[in-house]
């Protein structure tokens, strides 16, 4: 929610949308398409990556949110990369090598989601070696390019992809890098140079506030 005047109000805003996208997929996908995941996260049958954020901006319009509430997508890229392509049907043991995408395909695949839809942050992009692809669309746009596999918290990770230009903001997981003094230095690194932080819950974490 960017349209919002305090957290509390974020917070309903962000409450209701969810509501609604459950009732989107269930229309859609039927009732069995609504079950979630440990986080709360829906994943219905989608056939393509736009039919997600389809969904996600049906949800918004039908809880009268429209221009108030932007998009983040956690891409997870190494999970799909495969011999310096990317392979969008990773899923299937036999998919087509020939439909692997080049880094270049990939972002520009991503610059039309930024085009067609309210896309303000994005999450490894590619993958966690690939530096020079992470430069290249860190430099070709203005949205949030967030480093999590990239930079794993580490500030030896952190100072190559400050120099490098591979990111312009640090996903910053406490349990992580091992100590709560070497997490404030990694977030202070990223400060000093510039970026955003983003500082990620964990799964199964507790209620505790310190991230907060």
């Amino acid at each position: 929610p960017t349209g919002a005047s305090s957290f509390t109000e974020a917070m309903k805003m962000g409450s209701e949308v969810y509501h609604h996208l459950k009732n989107v997929i269930k229309a859609k996908f039927g009732l069995d398409a609504t079950a979630v995941g440990d986080e709360g996260g829906f994943a219905p049958n989608i056939l393509e990556n736009k039919e997600a954020l389809n969904l996600i901006q049906d949800a918004i319009a039908k809880a009268g949110y429209t221009g108030k509430i932007e998009i983040g997508m956690d891409v997870a890229a190494s999970e799909f990369h495969k011999d310096g392509k990317y392979d969008l049907d990773f899923k299937n043991p036999k998919s087509d090598q020939s439909a692997w995408l080049s880094p270049d395909a990939l972002e520009d695949m991503y610059q039309g989601f930024i085009k067609d839809f309210p896309i303000v942050s994005i999450e490894d992009p590619f993958d966690q070696d690939h530096w020079d692809a992470w430069a290249k669309m860190t430099a070709n746009t203005t949205i949030q390019i967030v480093g999590d596999d990239l930079t794993v918290t580490n500030p030896k990770r952190i100072a190559t992809a400050v120099e490098k230009k591979s990111c312009n903001c640090l996903l910053l997981k406490v349990n992580q890098i091992g100590t709560v003094t070497e997490s404030i230095n990694a977030h202070l690194l990223a400060k000093k140079n510039g970026w955003g932080t983003m500082v990620s819950h964990r799964s199964g974490e507790t209620e505790d506030t310190f991230i907060a």
